[in-house]
């Protein structure tokens, strides 16, 4: 059980800083803080995602997974724990999700800043093949080619000896979005060097993925148990 008076709402950012599991509003389950969402309500009545946990006033949370946030709007869940009538647009679950994709594209650039991106085909390949990106960016609209040549580049360095098991590849950005990171057109493909930024993107773009597909993931799970 959780110590709070209201097991639905935390009392601040301020006040409940050391916390690291939550319940979701929708499913009641408990869970770590970075499987969820915070919201909290605009001074206008309206409920807005907190996604830095930062915003002040009391805060619901929910799984961050689209399909819940949507039921949440889908049974007024937000008005039921925050005990009073808020307005939960029926945007609110693509509205988070683009706030998500915004966030990644600005952990991009701030990586981008550090000196910790490389971009364009040969420049991304040369990294590869000298060991010395930490992780590959391929646009989800990129042509199959090249994303097929470069991710063969990634398996052979997965597969050496002393290397990570799992060489991450991030393709839950667009080319519009990779152009708008990193201030250039056309961009398709590009690495991450090792840094703290890169891992703050990398971060950032785990969320989205849970976000998109978390209820995908619980049907694969369901299928396989099944078996």
């Amino acid at each position: 059980m959780l110590a709070l008076a209201d097991p639905d709402l935390d009392n601040g950012p301020r006040t409940d800083r050391s916390a690291t599991m939550r319940m979701c509003a929708v499913s009641r389950e408990v869970r770590p803080i970075d499987e969820l969402i915070r919201f909290v309500v605009s001074p206008a009545g309206e409920v807005i995602p907190d996604l830095k946990r930062k915003l002040p006033g009391r805060g619901l949370w929910v799984s961050a997974s689209r399909q819940t946030v949507a039921e949440a709007v889908r049974r007024n869940q937000f008005s039921k724990g925050f005990k009073r009538q808020v307005r939960a647009a029926a945007t609110l679950p693509a509205d988070t999700e683009a706030l998500l994709v915004r966030s990644c594209t600005d952990a991009l650039a701030m990586a981008a800043k550090a000196g910790q991106v490389v971009s364009g085909f040969s420049k991304v390949e040369g990294a590869l093949q000298h060991g010395q990106a930490a992780a590959l960016i391929h646009a989800s609209d990129g042509a199959a080619d090249g994303i097929r040549k470069l991710d063969a580049i990634a398996g052979q360095r997965s597969g050496n000896s002393g290397e990570s098991p799992v060489f991450p590849i991030v393709t839950v950005l667009a080319s519009e979005q990779l152009d708008l990171a990193l201030g250039r057109s056309n961009v398709i493909h590009a690495a991450l060097l090792a840094g703290p930024a890169s891992k703050t993107f990398l971060s950032r773009c785990q969320i989205l993925v849970r976000y998109r597909m978390a209820d995908d993931d619980k049907t694969a799970n369901a299928a396989r148990n099944s078996d």
